[in-house]
């Protein structure tokens, strides 16, 4: 399968300002481009590429004061086939963890396991542990949280989430990751391109989303609270413990959004050669 991801974003600074961007594809896979998902930035700033502890790619820039416009457009190839479903992967027990994945046992900004331990374990106690656990916490954040995306609010914590019952896919996936982390179920925080591939379209597309990795059983696997269902076609962009760790677009002083449009589609072979040609 062939999927055209891009996006065409514009935002505005009332004076030069220093940027940190986390829009490129994750290295991973980077060897699935039919050619590099090269950023062009307008007007032309010098970029200074990165990569994050966390593995992220990132850029770093001066938004100079004005509008400042970021786009690309790639191809990625993909095996078509939905997020994997294990329903005998288990628990790992916190001693047998690789040290790298513990730092996603521990409370976040915006992932208050301390808050939600109580909870959590009052909730999911008596579940049957790994993956049947798992999938009741996804379960039971999927419908306690209505989606709107006037619902949204940049700084609504897990907790508050949990009380208020709404939220956007960031608010279904930090009180995931959340309930997850108290159960000492590691789990983190993805965001990436996921369009309506294989299922009917959403009346409320976004082909930028935000879900979750939990690790079970040796490896990570992915869920996602807000629909709840495997898909077809995610790629991911960048990983941390939360959203804190991966904004799209970090500016050093205010900015406003202007425009924010994403793709995602599938394609044909002979659409990309087109478009190739035309090029």
């Amino acid at each position: 399968m062939l999927i055209r991801v891009g996006f065409d974003i514009a935002y505005s600074c009332p004076q030069p300002v220093a940027t940190v961007l986390k829009l490129g594809i994750e290295h991973g896979r980077t060897p699935d481009l039919t050619e590099p998902d090269r950023l062009i930035v307008e007007p032309y700033a010098p970029l200074r590429e990165f990569t994050d502890s966390f593995g992220n790619r990132g850029v770093r820039l001066v938004s100079p004061a004005g509008v400042t416009r970021l786009k690309t457009s790639a191809f990625v190839r993909d095996s078509g086939l939905p997020d994997v479903v294990r329903p005998d992967a288990r628990e790992v027990p916190v001693q047998e963890l690789p040290t790298d994945v513990l730092r996603y046992l521990v409370g976040s900004r915006y992932c208050e396991v301390d808050k939600l331990g109580s909870f959590a374990w009052a909730q999911f106690g008596t579940v049957k542990p790994g993956w049947t656990r798992v999938q009741a916490i996804f379960d039971f954040v999927h419908n306690h949280l209505e989606f709107g995306y006037p619902h949204a609010r940049a700084t609504r914590s897990a907790a508050e989430g949990l009380e208020e019952r709404l939220g956007v896919c960031r608010d279904f996936t930090h009180l995931s990751i959340a309930l997850l982390r108290a159960m000492n179920i590691p789990a983190r925080y993805c965001n990436g391109y996921l369009g309506d591939i294989g299922v009917p379209p959403d009346p409320a597309p976004m082909d930028f989303n935000a879900w979750t990795e939990v690790y079970l059983d040796g490896h990570w696997y992915t869920f996602d609270a807000r629909h709840n269902v495997p898909r077809i076609g995610r790629i991911v962009v960048a990983r941390g413990l939360d959203a804190a760790d991966i904004p799209m677009i970090h500016t050093f002083g205010p900015h406003w959004l202007q425009e924010f449009t994403v793709m995602t589609d599938e394609v044909a072979e002979e659409s990309q050669a087109a478009q190739a040609r035309a090029a």
